[in-house]
């Protein structure tokens, strides 16, 4: 598979097999990742990777909270502005109809829609997980390291077969993913992955992208 395709064909996947997604896969993945540019060589990175049972007790613990309703833990970061202006309101808006007419979710089915979020919490039945921290000193620059060694992950996955699913989510459940991980308290979670092989038989709606026009200027001489 050579770069375009991979880029192409690299999207969050929300529906996995259980097949199993060997380790020594992962380590390739992830050793040909640490390539990943960053300021300074810094690699601000911190990757957990879990399979197995413990993934299995952590998706227990977060599914089991979420679906009592239990407070979201206090956001360490803000995932998006109070108010999103153009364009990026519109982008949000389309996203969530294309992903909700997906599943036959109507708008004002709240309860559906709740069970549709709820498998965040499940992995979308993947059997791999990638956890990213970051230490908590470290500025925005290497936040933006972060997204670009993530996205040099999702490639490598697709090289191998496999699909993914990035999941800020996982921040809002941080203390339950801490009770398996036990990270050191001077880390933040970032953000999830979900990691497996696709379920076909799971629908969805292609996102769409902006015209090159409307995100790229040429200044040309």
């Amino acid at each position: 598979m050579d770069v375009y395709e991979a880029v192409r064909s690299r999207r969050a996947v929300r529906g996995f097999t259980d097949e199993p997604v060997p380790q020594a896969v992962l380590e390739r993945v992830l050793a040909a990742a640490a390539w990943a540019p960053s300021g300074s060589n810094l690699q601000p990175w911190h990757i957990y990777v879990v399979t197995g049972a413990p993934l299995a007790q952590m998706k227990k613990l977060a599914t089991e909270r979420v679906a009592a309703g239990d407070p979201w833990d206090e956001r360490e970061y803000v995932m998006y502005p109070p108010v999103l202006k153009s364009p990026y309101h519109e982008r949000r808006a389309t996203f969530g109809r294309e992903r909700y007419s997906a599943l036959g979710i109507e708008r004002e089915d709240w309860e559906a829609r709740q069970r549709a979020a709820i498998a965040n919490w499940d992995c979308f039945g993947a059997p791999a997980a990638l956890f990213c921290y970051i230490d908590r000193d470290l500025g925005r620059p290497q936040w933006s390291d972060l997204g670009m060694y993530l996205q040099t992950v999702m490639l490598l996955l697709r090289a191998e077969g496999l699909h993914s699913c990035p999941q800020m989510a996982w921040s809002q459940v941080r203390s339950t993913v801490a009770q398996v991980l036990s990270p050191p308290d001077e880390l933040m979670l970032f953000c999830g992955m979900s990691i497996g092989h696709e379920d076909t038989s799971v629908g969805y709606v292609p996102t769409g992208r902006s015209a090159l026009a409307e995100t790229v200027t040429f200044v040309n001489g």
